[in-house]
């Protein structure tokens, strides 16, 4: 245990550094398979997430990324899509989709995806996503055309069951969307470490590219049970470091703690993030970043539509938007009366800088 008592300015602040937010990495598939999971629900805001992280900041990187099939989007864990390094998205289902598919059996009935239907729509996807793929727009035509209906939510949740039993995932770009393709067939190289030996990886991976973070955020952000985390925690203590913020055990890995005493003061440095990011969606409890009342700004209605946030030194400070008008700066909500002064004075570079 550290002597040090930290604080939770401290936590909002080292996490830009495990989340690679202060000091980028190389590639996107470098930052994907440091995050482990990027959260995905938005194509071009998990995008723009990873872009951020890398020294380039270039969006056609990330898309490069899935064309080469180094990274993938999928339903891993907790019933929601995620960005994934395309060797790991095995093990993760492994270790995840018996219970998903379980919590989901009554949504499937009440849909009318009984076994038969279901069986039905994976007989059509593999002979038609063999190869390069379709659109999901393409794919659910070709099952409204071997009669397996996809109206209201059939299509979706057709698509769901079968990522989750790991038959398709997404995986080259078009345009804009991403083609469905056939996990095995689009994924060439897989890792199948044994299920503890998966859960103790998984955890150092999420200390490590979201730490300081109790124990209770991995097990929100995976869904996995305490009983399967019980077993590998002595082990990772060997690994990570353990600090105390205000009572509270919080997990990170010893590098950052090391660099942070020279990499406080960049942590300052403002950032303007997409909905969706990590650096908000990847905690159970948010409080480092986001009072309830800023969360409230952040996710109007509570309707699971994340704003694009302005964060200073790990916290946001409000929300953002595209301006009207090309080379004008981004349009700023904040959640005081006015933005910090050296947060308002950068808003014209980090507009420049936003990834394209």
């Amino acid at each position: 245990m550290s002597p040090r008592r930290w604080t939770p300015d401290d936590v909002a602040r080292m996490r830009l550094l495990s989340q690679r937010l202060v000091e980028p990495l190389a590639t996107p598939g470098d930052v994907v398979r440091h995050l482990t999971c990027v959260q995905g629900q938005d194509l071009p805001g998990s995008t723009a997430s990873i872009a951020l992280r890398t020294r380039s900041r270039r969006l056609s990187e990330v898309r490069a990324a899935y064309d080469a099939g180094e990274v993938v989007r999928s339903w891993p864990m907790r019933g929601t899509l995620f960005v994934v390094p395309a060797e790991d998205l095995g093990w993760m289902l492994d270790l995840t989709s018996t219970k998903v598919l379980r919590e989901t059996t009554r949504r499937r009935e009440q849909l009318g995806l009984d076994d038969a239907a279901l069986t039905r729509a994976e007989e059509v996807a593999r002979s038609v996503l063999t190869g390069p793929g379709l659109t999901r727009t393409a794919l659910l035509a070709a099952w409204e055309e071997a009669g397996h209906r996809t109206d209201p939510g059939r299509g979706y949740h057709s698509i769901f069951h079968l990522a989750v039993r790991g038959v398709l995932c997404l995986g080259p770009t078009e345009g804009r969307e991403q083609r469905f393709v056939l996990r095995e067939e689009w994924i060439t190289s897989s890792r199948r470490p044994e299920p503890e030996a998966a859960v103790l990886e998984w955890f150092v991976r999420y200390v490590s590219s979201h730490g300081p973070v109790p124990a209770a955020d991995f097990l929100w952000w995976t869904k996995l049970l305490r009983r399967d985390l019980a077993p590998v925690l002595e082990i990772a203590r060997a690994r990570l470091e353990v600090v105390d913020v205000d009572g509270v055990e919080h997990w990170v890995d010893p590098v950052v703690v090391e660099r942070y005493a020279g990499a406080r003061r960049a942590t300052s440095a403002p950032l303007l993030l997409p909905g969706f990011d990590e650096l908000v969606l990847g905690y159970g409890n948010r409080r480092a970043v986001l009072s309830r009342d800023e969360e409230a700004a952040v996710v109007p209605g509570g309707n699971g539509v994340f704003r694009p946030t302005v964060v200073r030194a790990g916290r946001a400070v409000g929300t953002w938007r595209r301006p009207a008008r090309a080379g004008e700066p981004v349009v700023v909500e904040p959640f005081g009366d006015a933005l910090p002064g050296p947060v308002d004075r950068a808003l014209p570079r980090l507009t420049r800088d936003l990834p394209a």
